[in-house]
């Protein structure tokens, strides 16, 4: 059992300050990594860190976990938290969450497969040519930032 669900155990449903890590993955063609979800929403990468673990080793795993790739450093690129943040999952548990967005252009193995669970495809797409249903928080980071 996880950091959050033995969380759950004991406060059941009340708001929880959870911290998160997202990575953008880009490749030597300067095309991001995005992983459609199981809502059938596109994204990066990424997760809620577990106890002890440092922003980098979360990152590192769950893109590791999620699409099947091996990264090497990474680069701060924001930080998004507030109001704004506050999600009800559909089984009422509710969380504010912080979420610290890394990006690497460093992919050191692995081979690019979905895991099946939380994510049913994995694609490389160019920057301008981004797929119609991506988590809009995510499109306005890459046009931003233009993911470093």
């Amino acid at each position: 059992m996880g950091y959050i669900e033995e969380l759950r155990e004991i406060v059941g449903h009340r708001p929880l300050l959870l911290t998160g890590v997202g990575v953008g993955v880009l490749n030597d063609k300067g095309e991001i990594l995005l992983q459609r979800k199981i809502d059938g929403r596109w994204g990066i990468p990424g997760g809620f860190m577990e106890l002890g673990e440092s922003v980098e080793e979360t990152g590192r795993r769950e893109v590791f976990e999620e699409t099947g790739l091996q990264i090497g450093k990474t680069e701060l690129v924001t930080v998004i938290s507030g109001e704004h943040t506050y999600s009800v999952l559909p089984n009422g548990d509710a969380y504010y969450s912080v979420s610290i967005i890394l990006v690497t252009k460093e992919i050191i193995g692995g081979e690019l497969k979905a895991d099946g669970i939380e994510t049913t495809k994995v694609e490389f797409f160019p920057i301008n040519f981004l797929p119609e249903s991506l988590n809009p928080l995510i499109r306005n980071l890459i046009h931003k930032y233009a993911i470093k």
